[in-house]
């Protein structure tokens, strides 16, 4: 891995003007700064009108790639007009809804239980979520080494699938990841032939920018962070936004 000492990128309008982007912005730490907890982040009341701006500066090549579900993205956002991806590119919607791609698996029921059960017991946050679950320790940090035991295990007892980011280690059904939400857009007619620019914060947006570079596009790293897959850096979300001119 190498550290964040990246350069910022050119003007999004000077990019766009030499050829056409296709954006992919992750949401926590990437469009708003990150929480002690999921339901502490505070989000501008306008940023749903500001997204849909930007989409039609875009031409509509543009989705909001996130781990949440979708329904508590929008819980926090309100509706959203652009297209978008929950549960780490699980489930990819265009951006009037409809389904893109296979329809997303979701954890058993006695899976859910022995995750919820763990979190009770060790102190750790729970987020349930429409294709998944999440345990969270920010609060607690020390707690990473039992969360990630409890997780390989239960993740070899039940043949599911583990992630972790910053803080938050995620559960679910399938292989679907951040990479596989942009190359199910990109296969899309309004996406096809774009450059595909991924901005994320965390581990789990790797996936996300590596996918837009083999596609021919670039990743943007967001905050003092190492990255693999970035070729350019911005501070913070604050500086995502002035980027992006929101």
């Amino acid at each position: 891995m190498v550290s964040n000492s990246l350069p910022p990128p050119p003007a999004l309008d000077t990019l766009n003007e030499e050829q056409s982007i296709a954006l992919f912005l992750d949401f926590d730490g990437t469009l708003v700064d990150i929480a002690d907890t999921p339901d502490s982040i505070e989000v501008p009341g306008d940023l749903s009108q500001r997204l849909g701006s930007l989409h039609e500066r875009l031409e509509g090549r543009l989705a909001v790639v996130s781990g949440r579900a979708l329904a508590d993205l929008e819980k926090h956002t309100g509706e959203l007009s652009v297209a978008r991806a929950g549960s780490h590119g699980s489930d990819c919607r265009d951006a009037g809804g409809a389904a893109i791609g296979a329809e997303p698996k979701d954890l058993a029921k006695d899976t859910r239980d022995s995750i919820a059960e763990f979190a009770e017991a060790h102190g750790f946050s729970l987020e349930v979520k429409t294709h998944g679950a999440a345990l969270h320790y920010r609060s607690d940090p020390t707690l990473e080494h039992k969360g990630l035991q409890f997780a390989q295990a239960l993740a070899e007892e039940r043949g599911i699938i583990v992630k972790q980011g910053k803080c938050v280690i995620e559960f679910v059904a399938d292989e679907a990841n951040k990479a596989s939400a942009v190359r199910a857009f990109m296969e899309t007619t309004l996406f096809a032939g774009s450059t595909p620019v991924f901005i994320g914060d965390d581990v789990t947006d790797e996936d996300g920018m590596r996918a837009a570079n083999e596609l021919g596009g670039f990743g943007i790293a967001v905050g003092d962070r190492p990255s693999e897959n970035a070729r350019y850096g911005l501070a913070s979300p604050a500086a995502v936004h002035h980027w992006l001119q929101l």
